[in-house]
């Protein structure tokens, strides 16, 4: 009789003792496996019972069994990671690969299960359930649960940071969350080259956020002591084109951050602001750009309820129906929502998180949403100055000094342009220029000259409709005054 044979029996002779025979007999019987049998096995699922978010634990693991079982098993699944030549391997789905720690050996298993029903199922990814099983001699119960198991996951977040490839992730609207191959978020690799040393802005304010930043990745027991989030807040505010899409890059460059840009016009209520949020990872910056574009349109859907509620009555029961089905595709998303995400009881759902806002307009922001706590550091990036244009001009024309440089200066002081359009100019338009640098400064001084003789004759303009205005609102009220006095005589008369 072959092995094969014997397995077939065994497997025949269980799959009967299961079907006939009562479940309590069932119940001694494992009992008294259990005691005949000397290991453990642990098992480690992928995802939670409400399968919000992926277990960090498992993709340690996973991050884990990657690395140190490519040599101990035998099946493998490879990814070929982008921009070099390596594959990544892991252990492909029900296969075992052999572990050892201090001497005791140990068994991992990848498995996957699959719904037992035959029908046809329109999502079978969310169908699907991983898990890896750990299996062990029941004698080294504590050594494996203690110092094992802390290993295998400090480890594993560790291959994790050093082999992770940043990504740039934007929300996918939330008919896209359910069905086959559902997806929160899609995402490309992060390649922007911005860095602070590239940064168009002044030094001393450069290092002042360079700092900031840095204390707040080491500071991890520091939020522990003082009993808050490890988060951070940051509002990037001025004129459109001052950088403050390459200070993101910028701060995601330096401390090896994915960055989440959330679309909030796409997020249809609170709920699936709050279940995005909760899909983002640690070590990530949470952007929304123009914050101050998304609360006009939250205020003119608060006007548009309230007319639409006191004309409800007069609306037909056919036309509300219409108007609720354009409503449910808008966003409801409401300012409190967004408070409660960056700084309720929901903001400590992850850790090591910038949350960002940007905004050209910070005046029209409500004071509750940037206050300090919610918005830490207020950082404003403004018009070029002098010590600015000499990081663009190292930049883009690798030169540090010029003798056209006391007349940019002399120009930067006595209008306002921002640092895109500086960098515009800094860029050689022609190759067959003998003297690229001195060409493109000889543009950049003739558009700083053409912008202050406009914003001078802007300055004109304005004045003097203003001193029209005051001389028509002068002599209005001269016109009352005599008015009234000619009221006055012919009362006395």
């Amino acid at each position: 009789m072959t092995t094969g044979e014997i397995f077939a029996g065994v497997m025949f002779l269980w799959a009967m003792f299961q079907q006939y025979f009562p479940p309590y007999i069932q119940k001694y019987s494992q009992k008294l496996v259990s005691f005949v049998y000397p290991y453990i096995q642990i098992t480690f699922h992928e995802f939670s019972a409400d399968r919000w978010k992926r277990s960090e634990d498992y993709v340690a693991i996973e991050n884990y069994l990657t690395a140190c079982s490519s040599t101990r098993a035998k099946r493998f699944k490879a990814e070929i990671i982008k921009d070099t030549q390596s594959v990544a391997l892991s252990i492909d789905d029900h296969e075992e690969a052999t572990d050892e720690f201090q001497g005791v050996k140990l068994w991992w298993a990848s498995n996957k299960t699959t719904p037992k029903n035959q029908s046809i199922s329109f999502d079978p990814v969310a169908d699907e359930k991983r898990c890896y099983k750990l299996t062990f001699h029941k004698q080294y119960r504590d050594l494996i649960v203690g110092a094992y198991l802390n290993h295998v996951i400090k480890e594993g977040k560790a291959i994790a940071d050093r082999n992770r490839q940043r990504k740039i992730y934007t929300n996918n609207p939330s008919q896209n969350w359910y069905g086959y191959k559902k997806t929160l978020w899609s995402y490309v690799p992060f390649e922007h080259p911005a860095t602070f040393e590239t940064l168009a802005m002044e030094s001393k304010k450069k290092e002042e956020i360079v700092n900031d930043l840095t204390i707040f990745c080491k500071g991890k027991e520091y939020h522990s002591i003082i009993g808050k989030a490890w988060k951070r807040g940051y509002l990037l505010y001025g004129p459109p084109g001052t950088g403050k899409s390459s200070m993101i890059a910028a701060m995601a460059n330096l401390l090896n951050y994915d960055i989440y840009d959330v679309e909030l016009t796409s997020v249809k209520d609170n709920t699936e602001l709050r279940k995005l949020l909760t899909q983002t990872t640690s070590k990530s910056i949470i952007v929304i750009e123009d914050i101050d574009c998304w609360l006009n349109l939250a205020g003119q859907r608060k006007k548009k309820k309230e007319k639409e509620e006191s004309k409800e009555k007069l609306i037909p029961k056919k036309g509300k129906e219409s108007e609720s089905e354009s409503e449910s595709k808008e966003s409801n998303v409401t300012v409190s929502g967004l408070l409660n995400l960056i700084d309720g009881l929901w903001s400590a759902c992850g850790e090591e998180r910038l949350i960002v806002f940007t905004t050209s307009y910070v005046e029209k922001l409500d004071p509750a949403l940037i206050r300090r706590g919610r918005m830490d550091k207020h950082i404003e990036l403004s018009y070029c100055c002098f010590e600015a244009f000499k990081v663009l001009a190292k930049n883009y024309l690798d030169i540090d000094s010029h003798y056209l440089f006391p007349t940019i200066e002399r120009l930067l002081e006595e209008t306002n342009m921002t640092p895109a359009v500086v960098a515009e100019h800094l860029m050689p338009k022609s190759i067959t220029d003998i003297d690229p640098e001195t060409a493109c400064l000889e543009d950049l001084i003739q558009a700083l000259e053409s912008a202050k003789e406009l914003e001078g004759r802007v300055k004109a303009e304005k004045e003097a409709k203003e001193e029209e205005e005051g001389e028509e609102k002068l002599e209005a009220e001269k016109e009352a005054k005599e008015k009234e006095a000619s009221q006055l005589q012919l009362l006395e008369k």
